[in-house]
């Protein structure tokens, strides 16, 4: 079945990937980005002559994600079957050399900014009595790896907000899932944002090296595995996509370095301790409509 989907993010990386893999399906796509008449000027039109419907939205903006979720739908004939909350922005350094101001603007995109399109979304779907929100973390949502701790942190909040909204729209028809990716080398991870303090780095002596040479690592890793290719992260948000209403995995992680070997376990032990307190409560209906992880 074909639908009607919002994508935030869709200028690049994950966000750009998955647009095609979507339109390659037949699903119509409102793809929205930031500036597209400026800075996205380029990565709007290559969008449009895919096939995508470009609006402007700046997740972080109360008016604008509330003014582009209004044209998406009326775009896509006033139905909105899918949200992918794919924006985001990465940090990577030493977690004490982020400032406040840091912090609030990881959380304001990572965070408050799925929340913002989420809610703005919902009234649409709400009224169709069906649709699914889906959201685009990170296998950093569930662990912790040093350099990345604001990422870390926001995923882990991501996590617990999609985890509400899977029960809490249970009864009403609508579905939440994650998409979890390992680390893949795409647009995302060269604009890093790095921490506003740096001299904070001081106190570290030599160890303050160790978030460049671990990046510079990384990528060395990613680039000598063609398995990692970012592509499977866009077919797997398009395989959830396809996926009846209902059966969906609550969960999917998304990595060939080994990370989701790792993970997957530690996903199902959660989801039974979940099972196991909501059972006991007598509310163990709401964990059925995405039963699997």
């Amino acid at each position: 079945m074909k639908q009607t989907i919002l994508l935030t993010g869709a200028s690049g990386g994950f966000g750009r990937l998955a647009t095609t893999a979507l339109l390659a399906r037949g699903h119509r796509v409102v793809a929205t980005v930031r500036d597209p008449a400026g800075r996205n000027a380029t990565q709007a039109k290559a969008l449009e002559a895919e096939g995508a419907t470009v609006v402007e939205m700046d997740v972080s903006d109360d008016d604008s994600v509330e003014r582009g979720v209004r044209q998406a739908v009326h775009a896509l004939g006033g139905r909105l079957d899918v949200v992918v909350n794919n924006a985001g922005v990465g940090v990577h350094g030493l977690q004490e050399a982020f400032t406040s101001a840091d912090w609030q603007r990881l959380f304001d995109i990572n965070v408050l900014g799925v929340a913002r399109v989420n809610r703005a979304a919902l009234p649409t779907m709400h009224a169709q009595r069906s649709g699914l929100l889906m959201h685009v973390s990170s296998l950093l949502g569930r662990v912790v790896m040093p350099f990345y701790g604001p990422y870390n942190a926001s995923k882990w909040a991501l996590e617990a907000l999609a985890e509400n909204y899977r029960v809490e729209l249970a009864p009403v028809g609508i579905d939440s899932v994650i998409v979890e990716p390992g680390g893949f080398n795409t647009a995302f991870s060269s604009h890093l944002m790095p921490p506003s303090d740096a001299g904070r780095e001081a106190a570290y002596g030599e160890f303050a090296r160790q978030p460049e040479l671990a990046l510079k690592g990384f990528i060395a890793m990613v680039d000598a595995t063609p398995a990692q290719d970012p592509r499977c992260v866009a077919e797997a948000i398009a395989d959830l996509v396809d996926r009846p209403a209902g059966q969906r995995p609550f969960r999917t992680p998304v990595d060939f370095l080994g990370m989701a070997n790792a993970i997957s376990p530690y996903n199902q032990q959660l989801e039974s301790l979940h099972r196991g307190l909501y059972d006991g409560m007598g509310i163990g209906a709401l964990l059925d409509r995405n039963p699997r992880t």
